[in-house]
């Protein structure tokens, strides 16, 4: 499922027309990624909980000549399900 299937999607369920959907989907994801950004965790509930989270550098293998590399720090998303979705899968 793609961001157009989601739009139409809601549109479908909502009285919303494809053109409110679309902004108000747009708009979700805008807030939902800018919380994101500046760090914050995000709980939707009966969804799920996005958080950053800081991956320690590390040594890892080059797959193509298999010798060690330093693979650096970085930040990542990590994403939690919900126990009622969690469940269900």
């Amino acid at each position: 499922m793609n961001k157009t299937d989601i739009i139409n999607a809601t549109a479908a369920q909502t009285s919303l027309k494809k053109t409110e959907a679309k902004a108000a989907i747009e708009a979700a994801i805008n807030i939902i990624a800018n919380a994101i950004i500046a760090g914050e965790k995000v709980t939707i509930g009966g969804f799920g909980s996005f958080k950053v989270i800081q991956k320690a550098a590390r040594i890892g293998v080059s797959p193509n000549n298999h010798t060690r590399i330093e693979i650096p720090a970085k930040k990542s998303v990590k994403f939690k399900a919900s126990p009622e979705i969690a469940d269900k899968i």
